[in-house]
């Protein structure tokens, strides 16, 4: 059977306040130096434009019932004919996402700098809650969990009979490691804040292929079947107000 503990307000004091402040204050401190760190960087027209293509037919696909089957066919012709569409992306010409990252060496640069300043202060940040506040039972939550929450909240605690909702000082540091996104929205503001998750995600990805968002749209365009909605626009008008009115 689970026991229950009664923890020091010491622990409390000088164990889980402070590793929640230097977790909140790492987080700021790295955003800074990562915007200081980061080159500026002129947008690629030609990536812009195609961009705003594909924002443009995203649309016409969306809202096709709502113009006539003329006007309809002359802006599919517009954006998918095999000559000069817009969406039509000529075999040989699509583009690497990969090749083009390594062929810019600012990019390259600025997503190396991206890494170094998650991984640098995430190793001395675990090598420092590793030596001073292993072991420590830091916390409870105030609701009870299953066995299958032992190995996320207990790490560093090799005790069976402790109850699953006490959290470990070393799970403790995971979990404001991968949990302050909310507060960092706060602090920093949404299009700002970015946790961790997200960074690792990134560290893995080759940019922006336009030629594959380019190839789906005109795919998604080719297949639509056109059914213009205005006519239909009075019949359900007149079946609303029968509704209505009985």
């Amino acid at each position: 059977m689970a026991e229950d503990l009664v923890l020091d307000t010491a622990i409390r004091d000088w164990v889980l306040v402070p590793l929640s402040v230097v977790m909140v204050l790492i987080g700021v401190l790295r955003y800074f130096v990562s915007k200081l760190m980061r080159s500026h960087q002129v947008p690629d027209l030609k990536v812009v434009k195609e961009g705003q293509v594909i924002l443009r037919a995203r649309n016409l696909r969306v809202a096709a019932g709502f113009i006539p089957a003329k006007s309809f066919r002359s802006r599919k012709t517009y954006f998918t004919n095999e000559e000069n569409g817009l969406l039509h992306v000529p075999k040989g010409q699509a583009q690497n996402a990969q090749a083009q990252m390594f062929s810019d060496p600012n990019l390259a640069m600025d997503m190396m700098k991206k890494n170094l300043s998650m991984i640098i202060p995430q190793t001395l940040t675990f090598a420092w809650v590793n030596f001073f506040f292993s072991g420590f039972v830091a916390a409870k939550i105030p609701f009870p969990l299953t066995q299958r929450f032992r190995g996320m909240l207990q790490n560093g605690i090799d005790l069976s009979t402790v109850d699953v909702s006490y959290v470990s000082s070393r799970s403790w540091y995971f979990l404001n490691l991968f949990g302050l996104r909310g507060l960092f929205s706060l602090i920093l503001g949404e299009e700002n804040a970015m946790d961790d998750t997200q960074r690792m995600m990134q560290m893995s990805g080759f940019g922006f292929d336009p030629s594959k968002s380019l190839g789906a749209e005109k795919d998604g365009i080719d297949i639509i079947q056109h059914d213009w909605a205005l006519p239909k626009l009075e019949k359900r008008a007149e079946d609303a107000l029968k509704k209505l009115l009985k």
